[in-house]
């Protein structure tokens, strides 16, 4: 502190670098989620730094996260891409998926506050008001599996699910921009939660798993479309 009572700009750089870094990498995840950078992108640093008025190091920072993050791969004389995940990865990931999302649901069951499942019921309430407006689905059915996971009271769970949310991130827009997918997936949410208010763990891990499998072949038709396209 100095005379005048406030932090010296040296003091207080560092916090601001931070900043800059976690709003980086967090732009850049929306760019890779959104499909504005597609699986195969380069990411160049001074290209990234005057686009969101920033240095390049806490562009570096946040490249540096998305490939500990495992969205980025560093190739010789390419540079920092977006990753780029095959058939068998992706039955992978959704593989894995359905197991925590299971896990989570059945844990919910026992574990869940009211509270929160009155939440859970809210937001799946939100999701059928908002047929037709594709972000604000996107948005509600990410908060209504994030709560699930609070609710299942694991934090190794959480951490791993987390994992593989980032993950999914490289393929691109989510399938509630499918409009039969999104009144499918408001359904499907409904049992898992008449499991849930029933206290009914094997119940609730067996609708989750089947919204799971349910979400997987509609991923799989928006990628076979893709394909098709490119």
């Amino acid at each position: 502190m100095n005379k005048t009572g406030k932090f010296s700009d040296a003091i207080a750089a560092p916090a601001e670098r931070g900043l800059h870094g976690d709003s980086v990498y967090e732009r850049l995840c929306e760019d890779i989620r959104s499909g504005v950078l597609s699986p195969g992108s380069r990411l160049r640093e001074a290209e990234i730094a005057e686009r969101h008025a920033v240095s390049r190091t806490p562009v570096r920072e946040a490249i540096r996260r998305l490939e500990a993050e495992g969205l980025v791969d560093h190739l010789p004389r390419s540079g920092a891409i977006v990753r780029k995940l095959d058939y068998s990865e992706t039955m992978e990931l959704y593989e894995m998926r359905t197991v925590l999302e299971g896990t989570a649901a059945r844990l919910a069951a026992r574990a869940a506050s009211s509270v929160e499942l009155e939440e859970l019921q809210a937001i799946n309430d939100e999701m059928r008001e908002a047929d037709g407006h594709a972000d604000r689905l996107v948005t509600l059915n990410r908060q209504f599996h994030h709560l699930l996971h609070e609710a299942a009271r694991n934090r190794f769970l959480i951490k791993s699910m987390a994992s593989v949310d980032n993950t999914l991130l490289i393929l691109g827009a989510s399938s509630m921009h499918l409009p039969e997918r999104a009144v499918a997936a408001v359904d499907e949410h409904s049992k898992v939660l008449d499991a849930l208010l029933a206290r009914d763990g094997l119940a609730a891990e067996s609708a989750m798993r089947r919204h799971m499998e349910r979400a997987q072949f509609a991923r799989l038709k928006i990628l076979r479309h893709s394909a098709e396209l490119s």
